[in-house]
This record gives structure tokens, C-alpha cells and sequence, in this order.
């Protein structure tokens, strides 16, 4: 959540759910490794293919990583799932 997102508390109504995946997407799609850490507990543990990522440092040195070689990207929550844009740069 960004400093100017509403709080959201549970239980969540189709509407608060909604406002809560649109957040998410936001935060993501802001192409900020250190605001999309602050999502994530302290000690999270991620794991990308062969690659284990713990706690909210590393998180950020990933996402740097994975976003300046991917231009453009983009998260966008559908109904089915995930669905993942980028162009990647070489």
C-alpha cells in the first residue's frame, strides 16, 4: 500500500477485495523495488525458478534487477489469474 491508500481491513466486501487487487497492481506497476518491498514482511522468503530471495533487502535487489531488464512491465490481475507484459532489454 502506498502512503495515500486507504486502509483496508477484514473481512473484505467484493468491493474492498476489488480495491485491494488494484492497490497491489498499483504498487507493482510503480516500478518501485523499495515501495513493493514495504508489502512484504521482514523475513519474507520468495523463490524465482532457481533463485531464493529472503527478507525485504534482497526482495529489492531482485525486483532492481528484474525490472531494468525488463522495460515496460506490467501486472494486471485478471478473473483467471495473472497476466505478466514486458519487453525485455539487451
Amino acid at each position: 500500500m502506498t502512503a495515500h491508500s486507504p486502509k483496508l481491513i477484514l473481512p473484505f466486501t467484493l468491493e474492498t477485495a476489488i480495491q485491494k487487487v488494484r492497490i497491489a497492481e498499483d504498487n507493482w506497476n510503480s516500478g518501485n523495488p523499495q515501495q513493493v518491498a514495504l508489502a512484504y514482511t521482514i523475513d519474507s522468503k520468495w523463490r524465482n525458478r532457481a533463485e531464493f530471495i529472503t527478507g525485504r533487502e534482497e526482495v529489492v535487489q531482485f525486483l532492481t534487477r528484474k525490472w531494468n531488464r525488463a522495460l515496460e512491465y506490467r501486472l494486471i490481475n485478471l478473473n483467471t489469474g495473472l497476466s505478466k507484459g514486458w519487453h525485455l532489454s539487451y
